[in-house]
């Protein structure tokens, strides 16, 4: 196994095209152009097994507003593992790799699961204030995300309230 990083521009066509066939199994027919498109355009880490492609997650910058304060966040996209290569550490492996990215090359890191366990055991934070997006006509909330929204703290954001508002940036698609 061979944890690699690269990104979306130093990937040739045949392995975005592996990355985007990994998340669509993953998801179950749920994963569309919009979740595609929000995946790409970052920095993607990655397990490889004899050339294929196993397990991977991609980290997009966005800007989230928490209360009055705005952060350039690495936002956590296409976490995915090959169904043969489940609960073999794989994911927590891309996530760690992840957490480092994050550490070094932003403010905060914030996702949007349904597995919230999961990215806790990892050191992820459940977001408990109401959520927003900053959408062109203004702020709009976006309660269905509220308890779905995590972060990841960095030096930049260890005081943090967690109770306090979250906004994100616009964009098409789920906005979280």
């Amino acid at each position: 196994m061979d944890l690699r990083v690269a990104t979306t521009e130093q990937l040739t066509g045949v392995q975005l095209d592996a990355i985007r066939a990994l998340v669509e199994d993953a998801f179950e027919g749920t994963f569309d152009d919009h979740d595609w498109d929000h995946t790409v355009g970052g920095v993607h880490v990655f397990v490889v097994d004899d050339d294929v492609i196993v397990a991977h997650g991609a980290v997009v910058e966005r800007t989230l507003v928490a209360g009055d304060r705005r952060f350039r966040s690495g936002y956590i996209e296409g976490v995915a593992t090959a169904r043969l290569y489940r609960r073999r550490g794989l994911g927590a492996m891309v996530m760690h790799q992840i957490a480092e990215i994050i550490e070094r090359d932003f403010e905060l890191g914030a996702l949007s699961t349904g597995v919230q366990d999961y990215y806790e055991r990892l050191g992820w934070e459940r977001w408990r204030g109401p959520t927003y997006v900053d959408s062109p006509s203004g702020r709009v909330r976006t309660e269905d995300e509220d308890d779905g929204i995590l972060v990841l703290r960095t030096a930049t954001s260890r005081d943090l309230d967690l109770a306090a508002s979250l906004a994100c940036d616009w964009r098409e698609g789920d906005v979280w």
